[in-house]
């Protein structure tokens, strides 16, 4: 599934201007990365494409299918969003929280089938968490929670995954790990991301804004120069290419005194 973003904006009812004109492509299978400094409008954009916010401006096409006026379950069945570090408002099990995935396919008040169970079941083992599964979600580690709302956000069926700062809080070795697993998906993704090592290696593309609006758009090579971090970030930065991985690595240079 193809997901583009055709001039979208956003201005808040106080007037503020977050977003302006972003036109974006995610093809399908793809995974592609939303980098910028703080306050560019990263979350902005990801709300506007999972309906978290309704665009003021332009709109959100699926496959050429306008998303912007699908109602939320509608919506969800096709869309399914990680947030950074999501919580469970109850103290539920970690098959519990996941199977709350099922719910935009389900009528209110409709119990959990035999294909749902099959489902979580499959979701969860598909993220290395079936160990988990009756755990109680409160009691996780921050790695193993992000793999509990991955697997949420994979029996929702989606064809797109939309991941806010997914690698936030956590420590490096369930960094790489929740990268990784979600390059594997098989899904389209759409991901914000703060280290932008990590954005090279893990993304096929990269979209760059800075105060809401796109600065440049391409492979991690192309857009991650040390022209570009100065510009958009404030950095001194050396660019260069790792041996082993084959990806943009930048080392950030201290200030002069």
């Amino acid at each position: 599934m193809k997901l583009c973003t055709e001039d979208l904006g956003y201005t808040t009812p106080g007037g503020a201007r977050l977003l302006d004109g972003v036109s974006l492509t995610v093809a399908d299978g793809e995974t592609v990365g939303i980098v910028g400094p703080n306050g560019s409008g990263k979350t902005t954009l990801l709300r506007c494409v999972y309906g978290a916010l309704t665009p003021t401006a332009g709109r959100v096409l699926l496959d050429g299918d306008d998303l912007t006026g699908l109602g939320a379950k509608a919506r969800s069945r096709r869309v399914a969003t990680v947030p950074q570090d999501g919580q469970a408002g109850f103290d539920l099990t970690v098959r519990q929280v996941v199977a709350m995935g099922r719910s935009p396919h389900k009528r209110f008040w409709e119990g959990d089938t035999a294909r749902d169970e099959e489902l979580v079941a499959a979701a969860l083992t598909r993220v290395g968490a079936e160990g988990l599964a009756d755990r109680s979600f409160t009691a996780l580690s921050g790695g193993e929670r992000q793999r509990a709302l991955v697997a949420r956000a994979l029996v929702q069926q989606p064809t797109v995954l939309v991941l806010d700062e997914p690698t936030n809080h956590l420590d490096i070795r369930y960094q790489l790990e929740i990268l990784s697993l979600v390059g594997g998906l098989g899904t389209t993704n759409l991901l914000a991301l703060h280290d932008l090592n990590l954005a090279a290696y893990y993304c096929d593309r990269l979209h760059v804004l800075r105060n809401g609006e796109l600065i440049t758009s391409g492979t991690p090579k192309e857009v991650l120069t040390s022209d570009l971090l100065a510009e958009v970030y404030g950095v001194t930065a050396e660019v260069a290419v790792h041996p082993a991985t084959g990806a943009p690595t930048v080392t950030y240079l201290p200030a002069s005194r």
